[in-house]
Parts: C-alpha cells; structure tokens; sequence
C-alpha cells in the first residue's frame, strides 16, 4: 500500500512499490531463479510473508498499544527480516493500515451477509450486530486494532476509520424509513449519535478487558438503536429478548502457526520446503532445480537444515554409496506446510 486508501476487498492485495517489485522483475532479495514456476512460487512466498507480518503487526498491537510498536517488534515476531518488511511496507504506519483494511474485511465478510439476508430493517439489525459481537469477542486482537487502536494510530487511520463509518450511517438511517411508526423523522445527526454509542461501549469493554461475553451486550445496543426510530416499547422488547447461545466460532482468531520454529523462513527456504511436498521421494538436485537454486550445495545446505528440525527426512539410498538421497515431508513438516497453504488462503 502507498497510502491511497482502498476498499476493505483490495486490503488483502498484496502492495507493490513501482519499480522495485518482485512480482514485476523476478528477484528477490531471499533468492532466485528463472522459469515461469518460481515466479509463481516467488509470489506465493511473497503474500505468506505478507500475511506473517500483518498477522505480527496485529499480536504486537494488542499487546503494547499502537502508538508503542515498532518495525523491531514486527519483524522479531514474524520471523521474517527487516529487508523483506520494507520490501512489502513503506513503513510502521503502512503496514498498520494494511493490518487494518484486512481486519476490516475479515470482520465485513461475516457481518455483511448476515444484514444482507431477509427480513425488516430491525431484524437485520439486530442479526448483523450478533455476527459483530461474535467476531469481536473469538478474535480480541482484531477487536482492540478495529475498536480502540485505530483512534491512536495516526490521522490516516482515523481517516480510514471514518471511512467506514461513513458507510455504517446510511444502513442505519433506514430505519426512519422502514417499520417506523408515525411521528418524526429523526435527522442524519442521530444515526451518527447511534453509531457513536455503540463504539463507545464496545471501546469501554475493550479497553478494561472485560471478562463478561460482549454477546450480553445485543440487547442493550439493540434498544439504544432501534430506539429513535421505532420507540421506546421497540426499544424494550430488544432489551427483553434473550441473548443467543454462544455459537462455534465464525472466524479463526489470528496467529502465526510458524513463529514457534527456530528458523527463518526465507524464499529459498520455503521454496524447498514446498518442493519436497509437491514432488515426494525427489533427490538434492532434482529439488534444487524446482526450488530455482542452481547452486547445488545451497540446496543440499537448506536440505541438511530442514532435515536436523525433523521437517524432512530422506527415505532414499545410502549417499555414502552415491545413492541418491529421497526426502519426504515428516509428520511436523506435514503440519508446517499446511500452515502455510493456509498463510497463503488467508493472503489471497
């Protein structure tokens, strides 16, 4: 991202600096190699990484504040070098709002379509504002970065946050249209006073870390929404009605499943890795030809690595003999490379 603000949808799009991109000249400062294939394989790399720094930038955030992280605190937790971060981000406040558009369109994708489904504007309301509380309270990380640290990030994510509000308004305003009663219109001002209380709240719970369910509050907000447009014994039965068993959860809480490893993962590195996944039983250099290392004692080094943390193992010959060695994934290299299949689902 170079500071235009985009739509939630185009947060996930991995940001290219004009010029300097690896997608456009086919090198990197982690590896190289020619061939259609490793540029593929070089993107996909690119988004995991991507997709470990933003999910950092999201831990450290909720752990320290905003205001108090650092690019230092970002790369040491994902695991990946201050090169590769300045590659992907201009600085700490474009990688933040990066942070932010993908919470944002993480949370959207689930809140969205449940106001979209049937029924009055009151009975989307209040489905939707369900789908809300539920995601904010599985995920407190994105919780804290949507609600309460986007306020201390700088103008350009307050500016990116009224944004979004700017949006939320006119869904709320369509209830001095329909199902209201006869009476008074109420003015723009108020939908603007009924979004601001709700954030209000939900940033007063965030911030004291209640251990109460945010689920216990949809009766309250519900009444204090549907409140000036549909009066106050609409506003009663909201209150009244019960709060919804607590469901599975809609949205995987945000981690990094790499960042316990004693290594980083690195374009060669994962370009291995995935080699040996993709074509079980290959040899150093038949690896080392899919991964686009030519150097082969590059290869049969990063082989020899991933082998001592038990994420490969050689079901080959005795290389003593000259017989060709044949990795295949061990179980804890199943497991990682799953984790970054699912890095690169969460990226694309």
């Amino acid at each position: 991202m170079t500071g235009k603000q985009r739509s939630p949808s185009e947060g996930t799009a991995a940001r290219q600096k004009p010029g300097t991109s690896s997608r456009d000249s086919g090198t990197s400062s982690e590896g190289s190699g020619g061939g259609a294939a490793n540029r593929i394989g070089r993107e996909q790399v690119t988004e995991i990484q991507r997709a470990r720094i933003l999910t950092a930038m999201v831990q450290e955030i909720s752990e320290r504040g905003a205001a108090n992280v650092s690019v230092a605190h970002v790369v040491a937790r994902s695991g990946v070098s201050r090169r590769t971060f300045y590659e992907i981000f201009d600085d700490r406040e474009d990688c933040f709002l990066a942070a932010f558009d993908d919470a944002l369109g993480s949370v959207a994708a689930v809140v969205v379509p449940a106001h979209e489904g049937p029924g009055s504007w009151q009975a989307r309301i209040r489905v939707a504002l369900t789908a809300l509380l539920e995601t904010l309270e599985h995920d407190p990380a994105t919780a804290r970065l949507l609600i309460v640290e986007s306020l201390a990030a700088g103008p350009r994510a307050l500016e990116r946050r009224q944004g979004v509000l700017a949006q939320i308004m006119p869904v709320i305003e369509r209830g001095s249209i329909a199902d209201r009663p006869g009476g008074l219109v109420p003015s723009a001002l108020v939908a603007e006073g009924v979004v601001g209380g709700v954030l209000s709240v939900l940033h007063a719970r965030l911030v004291e870390q209640s251990r109460d369910s945010l689920l216990d509050l949809l009766g309250p907000l519900m009444g204090m929404i549907v409140l000036p447009y549909l009066g106050p014994a609409a506003g009663r039965r909201e209150i009244q009605r019960p709060v919804p068993k607590r469901p599975a959860a809609t949205i995987a809480a945000r981690s990094d499943p790499l960042q316990d490893l004693p290594m980083r993962f690195t374009y060669r590195t994962m370009r291995v890795l995935m080699s040996v996944a993709e074509q079980p039983g290959c040899s150093n250099r038949a690896i080392g030809e899919r991964a686009g290392i030519g150097d082969q004692g590059q290869a049969s080094k990063l082989l020899a690595r991933l082998h001592r943390l038990d994420l490969i193992e050689n079901q080959g010959g005795d290389p003593a003999r000259g017989e060709p060695n044949a990795w295949t994934l061990t179980n804890t290299g199943q497991e990682v490379h799953h984790s970054i299949a699912n890095l690169e689902a969460r990226a694309s």
